[in-house]
């Protein structure tokens, strides 16, 4: 009897070896959400409206989110309901987010940011790997990106009342998907 109890209890280990396991490797792969980093693949290109650019790209997710098009650059806030709440379009720093299911994991008022600029309304949602932030923010003075003059910041630009629009929508843990 007492050998059957040692395979009974050599079993119950594993089992609970393996349980541990994957509650480890499931705490690993969300224990960075809310410091804004990728946590879902979503296609890296999706279908467009070529006679509705503003038009809302199908398979760009589901649900209260942001969708941001960094080939369109182009950002859709969109309700509960589905509906679009509001589109606009946006000037990128030059540093992408690669594809992906963020959140919004920060918020400022106003800060300086990279390059120099007075910037308000910055809501961060993903870094690159050497911990430079990207997120979106309107310039204090309403100044746009230059392409010529532009140094490479993970700072994606907006209008004024785009930022303002933004702000209001985007709060901390909100999702933001980046497609191409």
């Amino acid at each position: 009897m007492a050998s059957g109890n040692a395979g009974v209890v050599t079993g119950l280990t594993a089992a609970a070896l393996v349980t541990v396991g994957v509650l480890g490797w499931q705490a690993s792969a969300t224990a960075d959400l809310g410091r804004g980093e990728r946590t879902v693949a979503v296609s890296s290109k999706v279908p467009r409206d070529v006679k509705h650019p503003e038009a809302l790209p199908v398979n760009s997710g589901g649900g209260q989110r942001v969708v941001y098009s960094v080939d369109d650059d182009r950002v859709w806030l969109v309700g509960e309901d589905g509906r679009v709440v509001r589109t606009f379009r946006v000037y990128p720093g030059g540093i992408d987010p690669a594809p992906g299911s963020y959140v919004v994991s920060s918020r400022a008022n106003a800060v300086t940011a990279t390059d120099g600029t007075q910037v308000e309304h910055v809501v961060r949602f993903a870094a690159t790997p050497d911990g430079m932030a990207i997120g979106f923010s309107a310039a204090v003075n309403g100044a746009l990106p230059d392409a010529d003059t532009m140094v490479r910041t993970g700072g994606i630009r907006e209008t004024r009342a785009d930022g303002d629009a933004m702000w209001d929508f985007a709060t901390v843990g909100r999702r933001v998907v980046v497609i191409r």
